[in-house]
Order: C-alpha cells, then sequence, then structure tokens
C-alpha cells in the first residue's frame, strides 16, 4: 500500500506552516488560537495543519468539540539531526580547505 506522506522539509517550505510550527514551539494550541495569530482564516490553518500532520511534524488530540495541535517532538527532532549532519559536513569541508597545503604553483606563473 502506498502512501501520500508528505516530507518534512517540503511541509517546511511555506512560511505559513513555518509560523504555525514557531507558534506551537511555544505551546499546543487549537485551529481558533493559531488561526487568530496568523494573516489566513481558519480554513487555511486546517489546510496547513493538514499537511504539518501529514509530514507527521504535528500531532492533534480531541478537547471536546475541538482538536487540540501539538509538535511532534520526534519528527522534529529526526529534522534537527539532518540538519545536525549537513552542518558537521560543512564543518569538515571548511576545515579540509583550511589545512591543506596550498598550490603555489598557480601564483608562480601570474
Amino acid at each position: 500500500m502506498e502512501t501520500n506522506r508528505v516530507d518534512g522539509w517540503d511541509a517546511l517550505g511555506d512560511r505559513t506552516r513555518r509560523a504555525i510550527i514557531d507558534q506551537l514551539a511555544e505551546r499546543p494550541q487549537a485551529v481558533n488560537e493559531l488561526a487568530a495569530a496568523l494573516p489566513v482564516g481558519r480554513p487555511a490553518v486546517s489546510q496547513h495543519l493538514k499537511v504539518l500532520k501529514e509530514a507527521g511534524l504535528v500531532d492533534d488530540e480531541p478537547d471536546g468539540t475541538r482538536r487540540i495541535y501539538r509538535l511532534n517532538p520526534e519528527a522534529v527532532g529526526a529534522l534537527r539531526d539532518q540538519l545536525d549532519q549537513y552542518w558537521n559536513r560543512a564543518l569538515a569541508s571548511y576545515r579540509d580547505a583550511v589545512e591543506s597545503p596550498r598550490d603555489t604553483s598557480l601564483e608562480e606563473n601570474s
């Protein structure tokens, strides 16, 4: 069975979804609370939350007639681990470039 799971990085490519993530990093919230702080309406926030949920970045739970959304710490942690890998590789490449001996033959021919 094939699923149409959204990649976390793709989900974060939208500025409104990043704003939602930013708000949920502060505390869990319902759609109405999120929409009140954003320049888009409740239906748009619900659609963005659907994408974030499909990417596994947010979870929700019922609270009476509403749903409360919160960040999924494991999924956010996985994105951070990927960033750490990129950062470590970039630092290693930089260190290798700085520590490698310069080719002075190019300077002599100038």
